[in-house]
C-alpha cells in the first residue's frame, strides 16, 4: 500500500497543507479520548511508519519525536467529564476538532484527512477507512495520539500501581476489571462505560 497515495493525489491539485487526523482512547474505562492532526513538513520520509497499534512501543516512542520535530501538529484531549455527558462518538469528534483547530491557527490548512470518522468542517475533508494503515499523515497521527495517551496513563500508573494503567492504558482487560473490583474507582473513570456502571450500581 502506498502510504503517500492520497497525499500525492492533492498535492497534484495544487494543494500543500494537508492535515492527518486520527484518534486513540475510545475503548478505555479510564482517561480521556486523544485526537492529534499532522501536517508533514514537505519531502517528509519515515521508514516503517505504519498504524501506530502495529508498532512497538519504543519505535513509537522513536518516530513521536522524528514526527513532531518534522511536521506541524495539534493535540486534543476532552476528559472522562464530557464523554459521559456527550458519548464516546461526539467527545471523539470534539477532540479532532480541536486539534485541527490547533493547526488552523499555525498554518492554512486546506485538506484533512481523516481516520474513517466523518467530520463537519470548514474545509474539505476525505474519510478514509483503515486510514491509518492508508495515510502517511494520518499514521503520523496516530503515532502522536498514541504516545500522548500512553504516556498519560504511564504518569497515572506511578501514582496508582495496584490498577497496572502502565501494562493496559485502562481498556476493560480481565487484570484492569479484577483491580476496580478489589480497590474500587479513583478519579478519571469513564462511569457510563458497563464496567464501571456497574461497580457504581454495587457501590464501591
Amino acid at each position: 500500500m502506498d502510504l503517500y497515495k492520497y497525499e500525492l493525489e492533492l498535492q497534484k491539485q495544487n494543494i500543500k497543507y494537508i492535515g492527518g487526523v486520527d484518534e486513540v482512547g475510545r475503548g478505555p474505562l479510564n482517561g480521556p479520548v486523544v485526537a492529534a492532526c499532522c501536517v508533514l513538513n514537505e519531502g517528509f520520509k519515515l521508514e516503517g511508519l505504519t498504524d501506530s497499534k502495529k508498532l512497538s512501543e519504543k519505535k513509537r516512542e522513536k518516530f513521536f519525536d522524528y514526527i513532531i520535530k518534522n511536521s506541524t501538529y495539534g493535540i486534543g484531549i476532552i476528559g472522562p467529564e464530557i464523554i459521559d455527558e456527550v458519548n464516546i462518538y461526539e467527545a471523539t469528534k470534539l477532540a479532532m476538532k480541536d486539534a485541527i483547530k490547533q493547526v488552523e491557527d499555525k498554518i492554512p490548512l486546506e485538506h484533512v484527512l481523516i481516520d474513517a470518522m466523518p467530520l463537519d468542517l470548514d474545509i474539505p475533508s476525505t474519510s478514509i477507512i483503515k486510514g491509518d494503515s492508508k495515510s502517511i499523515s494520518i499514521a503520523a497521527a496516530s503515532v502522536i495520539a498514541k504516545v500522548t495517551r500512553d504516556r498519560m496513563m504511564i504518569e497515572l500508573d506511578k501514582k496508582y500501581p495496584m490498577y497496572g494503567y502502565k501494562s493496559h492504558k485502562g481498556y476493560p482487560t480481565k487484570k484492569h476489571l479484577e483491580a476496580i473490583s478489589k480497590y474500587g474507582l479513583i478519579d478519571g473513570y469513564r462511569k457510563t462505560y458497563g464496567p464501571v456502571k456497574k461497580i457504581l450500581e454495587e457501590g464501591k
